[in-house]
């Protein structure tokens, strides 16, 4: 097993998971559901981990209101290390209070960040990579980020323009820039000429060298982390101060020597209901089911019944979704306007749908 000197990973599981409603809300938001198979989506991402990383070496940053749930979910993980943000202040100060905590309880080491929500279909290989990613970082002391090569032109995820190979027995290769979700056409380009990859939000580097390029390129988080650790009392003062910035725009787009790897192994990370229908759809157009459903004359729907029944007739390729207080119907590729609906239920001030 790697140990340099000592293997963290960093699950980021705040977030409110508008894109799966009515199934997710606030309180149950998508990393917390079995969207897959029996278990949820943050209980996946803790076991593809081992044996690389152990429970032990597991820590989650997640909110107060989810931090009950999120203890039951992972009764393995020490209690200590779910730590719960005061307040939502974005990646950034999430990802630096996190690495500063286990850092000042563990010593440095190299520490994987990367989101409680994803799907892996291939848990073999992502640990593969994530052991090279792992021995690299620590070798070279440097950031690595993981990337996936794209299958399509999405505009909904950010790509890493590739440039020169720094290691070919790995495929390690350095990032010449960043692009946040762009258009259609420019994501064909970059789909075409194969000198990109889907950022897909992990990466990996020793813990007290990205304390370093966060005091770099934002002093003011560092200065309030500083704070927090010097009086730990003070989390619920200094932190809901502290800059609301990104870890992409805060360092990440901002490093010269940033790195990647690219990621094979079935990755997606199920933005929407059009992403799990593809998933779970059966062959053929066969329509995807959970619950008691009944379909009729239908194919290529997604039919999710939580409580009840739901039943279709002569429809083609929507996703409908039935839970005890609400019922969701939209075409397939419409499904990211879901968080629409969740705005304008915010709007009409309807919170206990939420």
């Amino acid at each position: 097993m790697i140990r340099w000197p000592a293997v963290h990973a960093l699950i980021l599981a705040g977030g409110s998971g508008t894109r799966f409603w009515p199934l997710s809300r606030r309180r149950r938001p998508k990393q917390l559901l079995a969207l897959e198979g029996e278990g949820s989506l943050l209980r996946a991402t803790v076991e593809r981990l081992a044996p690389l990383v152990e429970p032990q070496g597991v820590w989650v940053c997640t909110t107060r209101e989810l931090a009950p749930q999120v203890r039951a979910e992972l009764p393995e993980v020490p209690a200590e290390q779910v730590l719960a943000e005061p307040v939502g202040r974005n990646t950034a100060p999430a990802i630096g209070w996190a690495v500063r905590t286990l850092l000042d309880a563990r010593g440095d080491g190299v520490v994987a960040v990367l989101p409680a929500d994803h799907r892996v279909g291939n848990a073999a290989a992502f640990r593969q990579t994530l052991a090279t990613a792992v021995r690299l970082a620590g070798e070279r002391r440097r950031i690595l980020t993981l990337g996936v090569r794209p299958r399509w032109p999405e505009t909904g995820y950010g790509y890493l323009e590739v440039a020169e190979t720094l290691d070919p027995a790995t495929g390690l290769a350095r990032v010449a820039a960043f692009t946040e979700k762009p258009d259609a056409p420019t994501a064909r380009r970059f789909l075409e000429s194969g000198g990109y990859l889907w950022n897909a939000g992990i990466f990996v580097c020793p813990a007290g060298l990205l304390l370093e390029q966060l005091a770099r390129f934002e002093s003011g988080i560092s200065r309030g982390l500083d704070e927090i650790a010097a009086r730990p009392e003070r989390l619920d003062e200094v932190y809901p101060g502290l800059p609301a910035v990104s870890i992409d725009h805060g360092v990440m787009e901002r490093l010269e020597e940033l790195a990647t790897l690219p990621l094979e192994c079935e990755w997606s990370d199920l933005g929407s209901w059009e992403a799990l229908a593809d998933l779970l759809a059966g062959p053929g157009g066969e329509s995807a089911t959970r619950g008691e459903v009944v379909e009729i004359d239908g194919a290529g729907n997604l039919l999710w019944a939580e409580e009840g029944v739901v039943a279709a007739v002569g429809v083609r390729d929507l996703v409908v979704v039935r839970t005890g207080d609400a019922v969701l119907v939209v075409p397939r590729e419409r499904s990211q306007q879901v968080r629409e609906v969740v705005a304008e239920l915010r709007r009409r001030g309807r919170e206990e749908l939420l």
